[in-house]
């Protein structure tokens, strides 16, 4: 999908998953001269962007909003940015647990309002980024939007707002679920004799060629798991230990459901 650039990119925030998406945009071929940095300290944050420690006098036309700081900060942020947008200014949140309502009520005088919900990988565009809106947003806003998030990976819309936590436990917290895998994996080849650092990167690279070669196969990663496993070889044994009692589903299953249920606390302000 060819990406459509916004007329102007604002972000309040920088930090690192707003960070990595500005990185990607920019590789991609935004014009950093179109990217205001609203940012404290001022620090620059790539070569042409401009940086400001506060708020313009008013948006330009067609400004896209990237709401990136910290959702705790959305009120005092709401008071000062309100009042710049207009009918046509967009606002993207990422902000966590912060849903469309309160950012329709916070944002009245913006056009346009979606949530997003990135993971890390969208620094190499290799990420998923859920996107929730309301119905009257127009389907040619709703193509522009996934247009403009297509260069970071995998664009998903999300129909029921409150499906946000299931698909933060999934795509937003999985990158530290999966990094967590393979360092057990790298240290259970470890376990059976092999260097430290050579089992590093054995389990490194069979995992990276692994999830590869599923992104490429029209079979299931559980037909391609079967596929590998010969009846009764080294696979098939080793793979009787992980479905044993469906024990690898339970504990991924459980993983999701405490982060899940702590996105939810976290909502009600716990």
């Amino acid at each position: 999908m060819t990406p459509i650039w916004p007329d102007h990119l604002f972000l309040v925030g920088c930090g690192n998953m707003a960070g990595q998406m500005l990185s990607r945009w920019l590789a991609c071929g935004l014009d950093p001269a179109r990217v205001t940095v609203l940012r404290p300290s001022g620090k620059p944050v790539a070569e042409g962007v401009r940086v400001v420690t506060d708020y313009p006098a008013a948006l330009s036309n067609g400004t896209t909003v990237l709401l990136g700081m910290k959702p705790y900060q959305l009120g005092d942020v709401a008071r000062l940015l309100a009042p710049l947008c207009t009918g046509d200014t967009r606002i993207v949140s990422i902000l966590a647990g912060t849903p469309l309502a309160e950012l329709r009520a916070r944002f009245a005088q913006a056009g346009e309002v979606v949530r997003a919900m990135p993971n890390l990988p969208v620094g190499i565009g290799e990420g998923v980024t859920a996107l929730h809106a309301d119905a009257a947003l127009p389907t040619a806003s709703r193509a522009a939007v996934e247009a403009f998030i297509a260069p970071l990976g995998l664009a998903e819309w999300i129909a029921d707002e409150r499906q946000f936590n299931e698909v933060t436990a999934l795509s937003g917290c999985g990158p530290a679920f999966l990094f967590r895998f393979i360092d057990a994996f790298a240290r259970a080849g470890e376990a059976l004799g092999l260097p430290a650092d050579q089992a590093a990167r054995m389990a490194l690279a069979t995992m990276r060629g692994s999830a590869s070669m599923a992104a490429q196969a029209s079979e299931s990663p559980a037909i391609l798991a079967d596929q590998v496993a010969s009846p009764g070889g080294m696979t098939r044994q080793g793979l009787n230990v992980l479905d044993a009692d469906d024990r690898l589903l339970k504990l991924l299953t459980d993983t999701l459901v405490a982060a899940r249920d702590r996105g939810e606390e976290m909502a009600k302000g716990g």
